[in-house]
């Protein structure tokens, strides 16, 4: 039998990669990050439309280029800063942005800065073409620790990572503290990729801050977004890079040698999703919202575990007491009845914590919560 490559054998190491999508029957599913809701019909319709009109062969390879050129308009409004139809590039959902963007702008040996607990495709990304990821601590509190990351920079530092909100702790960062996080990027000659997939995902009246608004950062910014979680449109594939001075470009080389072009007739159903005024993404945070308040109230006093209500997206990293690793706990809890995230899957600074996610149904939360008290409790007299 043939052995695959080293880069495959150092992907398998990643604990993402051994995490399955469907726990078996009577578990609750707590661990994935797929909205349960439909998307929204005149999404639907409009890919109707897109293939009855004739968008059903290969596109122009960065795009379609309306759907480009509204993104750069709403990217305009939003930073101040002109952006053109040629800084952004279609790709497949945000995933393929970040895979374009990393791979396009980072050489092996290059050192990638990944404050963590953090969403793992990031270092799998870097560690595949033989970057370096340094994991750098978030504070107690789960904000950003600008002192760690000067500390961690080393000569060969190239990029550091930006996911906010952020997956897996539902952190907000704060506008201080991007600020000084574009400060130390431009005082080192840092690229940020950053990642907003979850940015109308927000509780209790936070505001978000995005990249795009952070001075003198438009031609250091690999901006990363995708359509799945606030249209609910997961399975259709649909993100883009955006990147000024022909940095999109470059990581739509990298994206077509890889997967190609994405689907025509989504990327004309997603200039709908972004034209067409709408309250399907609203009416979906206050689903969200209502069931993190279910969730604070059946977890808030759990013995055994301390409970932290997100600032924004659609998880929540509960820290549990029992002397156990995060992959124990994990199995601990499947052998219970409720399929969770390992925190270690988000970095080495997860542990001691898993990730929930309640982008499932109230039934399922209401039930999951039950169970995950009950097995919190029992874990801390084990």
């Amino acid at each position: 039998m043939r052995q695959p490559s080293a880069t495959i054998q150092r992907l398998q190491g990643s604990e993402r990669a051994g995490q399955s999508a469907a726990p078996g029957p009577g578990v609750i599913p707590l661990q994935t990050g797929d909205p349960d809701f439909p998307t929204p019909p005149h999404i639907v319709e409009a890919l109707g439309d897109a293939v009855e009109q004739g968008y059903t062969h290969y596109p122009p390879y960065q795009g379609d280029p309306e759907l480009r050129a509204v993104i750069a308009d709403q990217l305009s409004a939003r930073s101040g800063v002109t952006w053109s139809a040629e800084d952004v590039s279609i790709t497949n959902g945000g995933s393929g942005a970040i895979y374009g963007g990393m791979v396009a702008y980072l050489d092996p040996g290059d050192q990638v800065l990944v404050p963590q607990p953090n969403f793992s495709l990031y270092g799998d990304v870097a560690q595949s073409i033989g970057a370096e990821v340094s994991n750098v601590p978030l504070t107690t509190d789960l904000h950003l620790d600008l002192d760690a990351l000067r500390a961690a920079a080393g000569p060969r530092a190239r990029m550091v990572i930006l996911c906010n909100p952020c997956n897996p702790t539902g952190t907000v960062f704060r506008r201080d503290e991007l600020l000084e996080l574009a400060a130390f990027c431009q005082e080192r000659d840092l690229l940020m990729l950053a990642d907003e997939a979850y940015e109308r995902i927000l509780f209790d009246g936070r505001v978000h801050i995005s990249a795009l608004e952070l001075p003198d950062m438009a031609d250091r910014l690999l901006f990363v977004q995708t359509f799945s979680k606030t249209y609910a449109m997961t399975g259709w594939r649909l993100g883009y890079l955006a990147a000024r001075g022909g940095m999109a470009k470059s990581g739509m080389i990298v994206h077509r040698t890889a997967v190609g072009t994405v689907n025509w007739a989504v990327q004309r159903a997603g200039i709908v999703a972004l034209t067409t005024p709408s309250d399907w993404p609203d009416r979906m945070v206050e689903e969200y919202a209502f069931r993190r308040g279910m969730l604070d109230e059946l977890l808030r006093d759990a013995e055994g575990a301390s409970w932290r209500p997100p600032e924004g997206t659609f998880y929540a990293f509960v820290k549990y007491r029992a002397d156990m690793s995060a992959r124990e706990m994990t199995r601990f809890l499947l052998e219970r009845g409720v399929a969770v995230r390992s925190g270690t899957e988000f970095g080495p600074g997860g542990e001691g914590h898993v990730r929930l996610s309640f982008a499932t149904s109230r039934d399922n939360i209401r039930e999951g919560a039950h169970r995950l008290a009950a097995a919190f409790a029992e874990s801390a007299t084990r």
